[in-house]
C-alpha cells in the first residue's frame, strides 16, 4: 500500500536538501541575474525538456510571457516544443534528437538564455540544444537531478537537485523555477 505521508515527507526531505545546499541556492540567484540581464537587454529566455520537463518548460515560459505575481509588460519567453507541426516534422524528417537544436539555430541569439530541463541530465535532444546554444554565445542553464548527467558539461549554470527520484526532482525544478521568476519579475519591473 502506498503511504501518502511518506511521499510528502520524501518531498520535504528533498526540499530540505535543496535548502541546505548554499552552492545550489547561489546558482539559482546567478541564473535569475543572467535572465534579468537578458530581458533588460531585449533578449529572450527559452526552455526545453521532454514529458513532465516539457510541461515545466511551458509553465515557466508562461510565467515570464504572461505574468507571475503582478501585472506588468510581457517578457519574451517560450518553450521550444509548443509548435507541434514543427516538432513532428523535424522528428520525422531528421530525428527527434535535433528538434530543439534546430530551433535554437533558427531563433537563438547571443545573450539569450536557454534553460534545458532533464531529470537525468542525459536527454539527447536537450543536450544538443545546449550545445547549439553555446555555439551561438547564449547563456545555458541545465536543470537536472543529482549527477547533472551529460548536461553538466554543456551548461553555463547547473541547477542539479540533490536527488535521483524523478518526481521529487521535478517538484524542486518547479519550485526553483518559480523562485527565478519571482526574482526576475522584481528585478525587471521593481514596484
Amino acid at each position: 500500500m502506498i503511504n501518502i505521508q511518506s511521499i510528502v515527507q520524501a518531498s520535504i526531505d528533498t526540499k530540505n536538501r535543496v535548502l541546505a545546499d548554499q552552492t545550489l541556492l547561489d546558482t539559482v540567484g546567478s541564473v535569475a541575474e543572467a535572465m534579468t540581464t537578458a530581458f533588460k537587454n531585449g533578449k529572450k529566455v527559452l526552455f526545453c525538456g521532454n514529458g513532465g520537463s516539457a510541461a515545466d518548460a511551458q509553465h515557466l515560459a508562461a510565467e515570464f510571457s504572461g505574468r507571475f505575481y503582478y501585472d506588468r509588460p510581457p517578457l519574451y519567453s517560450e518553450a521550444l516544443h509548443v509548435n507541434s507541426s514543427y516538432v513532428t516534422a523535424v522528428g520525422n524528417d531528421y530525428s527527434y534528437d535535433v528538434i530543439y537544436s534546430r530551433m535554437i539555430e533558427a531563433m537563438g541569439k547571443e545573450g539569450d538564455v536557454l534553460v534545458g530541463i532533464s531529470t537525468s541530465g542525459n536527454s539527447t535532444n536537450v543536450v544538443k540544444a545546449l550545445e547549439a546554444a553555446n555555439k551561438l554565445g547564449m547563456i545555458t542553464v541545465g536543470m537536472t537531478g543529482e549527477s547533472g548527467g551529460k548536461m553538466k558539461e554543456v551548461s553555463t549554470f547547473l541547477v542539479n537537485i540533490p536527488s535521483k527520484d524523478t518526481p521529487r526532482i521535478q517538484e524542486c525544478h518547479i519550485l526553483l523555477g518559480h523562485i527565478m521568476c519571482e526574482i526576475v519579475e522584481a528585478n525587471v519591473f521593481p514596484k
